[in-house]
């Protein structure tokens, strides 16, 4: 288990110390997917080099296991990140080695020897799917397929915590999402701790269980996926949920006549249509004001607001659709 209490990170500046992490507390069971999210700035990336002992915090503690990160030294600093394994936007892979040279890299320094080490890697590659491109350099291959020798090489030497510093943030969205399936499988093969660092609210919805919002250096809201998504209470988490911004819808021609928002928080697109089957089964004529949505892989996210007849259907309508468990539905004013 990862405890993060109370840390604070300043860095120095012209004018003074720069607080780039303010009074941060977090708990991150072992074998969960955690989404850490925020806009540039907000401090993302210095608790990720906290968190694997690149970075000692200037006050508070990051206790993993039960050891505080912060106290190590030398040794036993050294043991503690082979722990941890990193993948990045840039894939920093050593463009002067074959596939297979890259993910046998780590296994060469933990003392494997050579004839272990390949056998290890060609399981790594086959995991990953890049069997067939064990001899082929880097610079050879797409982005997406670098990316997936990086994860090989990081899962290599069986690391406990993988943290994804903007791992996805360099492809495009299909290959992104293959990506963060392949992340989902290997966390569930490895039963190993994934924290995924990122500004795109998509990579969270996609495979993370928990977020927390950083928001000038400090955890403006953390929670559920499902939840904050659903009923985000921060200005943080609203302007990452509804990046389209404060809608403005026109006023209600017939003054009996409601909105209600519909938030959708990974719904299966291959089923029925929701809306359809409510205005089928509950006699609900609703029409769309608005609409945000998007689909990542066969799921879709995001938000809808409709307009139904009077405070009557209105409520049948949020019933039927909060029965759905990745739905929230709400009645909201005509500024939402």
């Amino acid at each position: 288990m990862i405890e993060i209490s109370h840390l604070s990170k300043n860095f120095p500046g012209e004018e003074g110390e720069v607080p780039a992490l303010r009074d941060v507390s977090l708990t991150i069971p072992d074998g969960d997917v955690y989404g850490i999210i925020g806009m540039s700035g907000a401090g993302k990336s210095t608790l990720v080099r906290c968190i694997n002992g690149l970075e000692r915090p200037t006050a508070g503690t990051n206790v993993v296991d039960g050891c505080d990160v912060s106290l190590l030294r030398g040794r036993a600093l050294r043991a503690y990140r082979r722990q941890v394994s990193m993948i990045f936007q840039g894939f920093h892979l050593l463009m002067q080695k074959n596939c297979l040279q890259n993910v046998c890299f780590p296994l060469r320094l933990a003392g494997l020897d050579r004839r272990a080490a390949i056998e290890r890697g060609m399981e790594l590659l086959d995991t990953v799917g890049l069997a067939d491109k064990a001899h082929v350099y880097p610079a050879q291959l797409s982005g997406g397929q670098q990316q997936r020798v990086a994860i090989a090489r990081a899962i290599a030497t069986e690391p406990k915590i993988l943290l994804c510093d903007e791992a996805t943030s360099a492809l495009d969205p299909t290959t992104a999402s293959s990506i963060l399936r392949l992340i989902r499988e290997i966390q569930e093969k490895h039963n190993i701790t994934v924290i995924i660092i990122t500004h795109r609210m998509s990579d969270v919805e996609h495979i993370c269980r928990h977020v927390a919002i950083l928001d000038g250096g400090a955890v403006a809201e953390e929670g559920e996926v499902a939840e904050i998504f659903s009923r985000p209470r921060s200005d943080a988490a609203r302007r990452l949920v509804f990046p389209q911004g404060e809608v403005v819808l026109p006023p209600l021609a017939d003054t009996d006549a409601r909105y209600i928002r519909v938030v959708f928080n990974g719904v299966s697109a291959t089923s029925a249509p929701l809306i359809a089957r409510m205005v089928k089964e509950r006699d609900i004529v609703a029409s769309i004001a608005a609409a945000d949505t998007r689909s990542i892989g066969d799921r879709v996210y995001g938000s809808m607001i409709l307009c139904v007849g009077d405070g009557r259907l209105a409520a049948s309508a949020v019933e039927y659709l909060n029965a759905h468990p990745e739905v929230h539905a709400e009645e909201v004013t005509a500024r939402v």
